[in-house]
């Protein structure tokens, strides 16, 4: 299956996450809402449409996946993972490595219990390429567990 080349330019910052990538971290956090879903790739059963403003609903003390749309608004998305991780969710994001950015500087250094730099590049959306970019995942542990 051949992804559609919109997914590597900036005409789309939505990138879904490959399914055998998300059952690896899903075994071991449990994961009970996705807050950056559509009804035909929501990885929880529990989630929130792009329409449903995932950013401005109330994660509570969910166990969230968050692989939020990769555009400008990634900052706003790193800001909610840390809010609501103090907050008593625990939150895994899977978004691009760019550590030189000031979202990642801002809201994942220093804010996040862990850092795993995926090894290679995922392929998003079943795509037969791979990303033009390297992935992480950044672990927010809610506050009352402590980092």
């Amino acid at each position: 299956m051949a992804i559609h080349q919109s997914l590597f330019s900036s005409r789309t910052d939505d990138w879904p996450t490959p399914q055998t990538f998300y059952d690896t971290l899903h075994a071991e956090f449990g994961f009970t809402l996705d807050p950056c879903a559509t009804r035909a790739n929501a990885k929880c059963s529990s989630y929130f449409t792009k329409e449903q403003d995932g950013l401005h609903q109330d994660w509570g003390q969910h166990r969230v996946f968050c692989n939020p749309p990769y555009g400008r608004a990634m900052r706003e998305w790193t800001r909610k993972c840390y809010e609501a991780s103090q907050a008593g969710a625990l939150v895994v994001l899977l978004a691009h490595s760019r550590t030189d950015t000031r979202w990642f500087h801002d809201w994942v250094y220093g804010k996040v219990s862990e850092i795993r730099f995926v090894r290679g590049r995922l392929r998003f959306g079943g795509g037969a390429q791979s990303a033009p970019f390297p992935s992480l995942v950044a672990v927010y542990r809610p506050a009352t567990i402590g980092h």
